[in-house]
């Protein structure tokens, strides 16, 4: 058994030495490596060239997107506000076609690709007069590939169907939604109105948002972003057929009046006037015709009273380290001033984890809820400079039954606080004492 054994190994190993001699006597030429031929450019049209773009899909509308002063219009079949991110990507998607392959150089029929009637043909007009078409016939029967010809040639191609995809537009498809079509980042007022108030918001020194009418509020700055928001995503639905328009324009007509939002930039002030049918919100806006429904979030926002809009909060340092803060209360006045990374008082350093607590305090005050009469002899005052000495803030404090109630500077809001805040704020300031001598080495 053994020596059978040995005879199988010995054979194994002279044809393994044989292949390894004639390998090495016949070497693989570099011409025999087997290699992808590259996928064929279709077409290549930069940008900077492209002046209008026609995209013509069978049994539908041409839509024409022509180039002016720098922005996608459209020419047919009618003229609307265009999405430019959608055209952009239309015109990007021309820099660069490549096909999957080359089905027939020289096609006798072009009918069984589809490309006798194409289901899509766009059409490039580029600024020094050349024009360019790119056809797209019938999907292929297998995989993900639709055939392609350019410029009316018999040559055939396959391309991805992505790349069809790309220009497979209708004109709602490349619409601008929006209701409004403001610049935010150039907005200058925001006003909402209803029957019961109207309420301004606009930008002060600092591009903080600021409460103008009914009367001169500090605002809180996320909630009036949220609004903004909210009215910036604000789309129209354009999946609904003419009888869903129908419908919703006759909700509007009978819904309760909500509130008209108005949005003012360089180029103007654009309107959407909102109302309440059942528990449904409708919208008409100075931008676009029609009525379109819209989220429950921005109906509800725009039947937001005042008071949600205003701040709360007593002071406006935020996470700005005060540079100096002043505490007066009584006969009794301490002026705690910040020397680099130390806090001093009366030009003794203090603790300083003891100092964050009680500047954490002061952060943390807020209004229980705002009132318009109470205020009475001002009991504890306590002044904030901060920003480096950009930002002045006083608060006076007004002991009110089991309450406090402060108020700003020369600023005409008052603010109801909670006794247990304003108590906590002061036992932090109190309890403040001299940092421990630093340990000797």
């Amino acid at each position: 058994m053994k020596s059978r054994n040995l005879l199988i190994a010995a054979i194994i190993l002279a044809a393994l030495s044989g292949l390894v001699y004639w390998t090495q006597k016949h070497p693989q030429s570099s011409s025999t490596t087997s290699t992808t031929a590259p996928s064929p450019t279709i077409a290549a049209i930069p940008d900077s060239q492209i002046q209008e773009i026609d995209l013509k899909k069978k049994n539908a509308p041409e839509v024409k997107l022509e180039r002016q002063n720098g922005k996608w219009v459209t020419t047919s079949p009618e003229q609307v506000a265009i999405d430019q991110d959608a055209a952009n990507g239309v015109a990007s998607a021309l820099s660069s076609i490549t096909a999957d392959s080359v089905v027939e150089d020289k096609a006798t029929d072009l009918a069984k690709f589809g490309l006798a009637n194409p289901s899509l043909i766009v059409t490039v007009h580029e600024k020094n007069g050349k024009t360019e078409n790119i056809d797209f016939g019938d999907d292929v029967p297998t995989g993900s590939l639709v055939y392609a010809s350019v410029n009316s040639s018999p040559k055939v191609y396959t391309v991805f169907s992505s790349t069809k995809s790309s220009f497979d537009k209708s004109l709602n498809d490349l619409r601008d939604k929006r209701l409004l079509t403001f610049d935010s980042n150039n907005l200058t007022s925001i006003q909402l109105a209803s029957g019961k108030s109207t309420i301004e918001f606009g930008k002060n020194n600092q591009n903080e948002w600021q409460i103008v009418r009914p009367q001169p509020y500090r605002a809180d700055n996320f909630q009036v972003e949220e609004l903004l928001r909210k009215l910036t995503d604000a789309k129209m639905d354009l999946s609904g057929t003419s009888d869903d328009e129908k419908k919703a324009e006759a909700a509007y007509a009978s819904g309760q009046p909500v509130g008209v939002a108005k949005v003012t930039d360089a180029s103007g002030t654009q309107t959407l006037e909102v109302r309440k049918n059942k528990d449904d919100y409708y919208a008409k806006s100075s931008v676009v015709k029609g009525v379109y429904k819209i989220s429950s979030d921005l109906g509800k926002e725009i039947e937001k009273p005042l008071d949600d809009f205003r701040n709360k909060k007593i002071f406006d340092f935020g996470f700005s380290d005060p540079n100096k803060i002043e505490v007066q209360q009584g006969n009794a006045d301490k002026v705690f001033v910040r020397s680099g990374s130390d806090w001093k008082l009366d030009g003794q350093t203090m603790d300083p984890g003891q100092v964050q607590a009680f500047i954490d305090k002061l952060r943390d005050l807020s209004a229980a809820k705002f009132v318009n009469e109470g205020f009475t002899t001002p009991a504890i005052t306590v002044t904030v400079t901060s920003n480096d000495g950009k930002r002045l803030e006083k608060i006076e404090f007004a002991k009110v039954g089991d309450g406090y109630i402060a108020k700003r500077g020369n600023e005409p809001a008052l603010y109801q606080i909670d006794a247990k805040a304003v108590n906590d704020m002061l036992d932090a300031s109190n309890a403040i004492k001299p940092a421990a001598p630093a340990k000797k080495k």
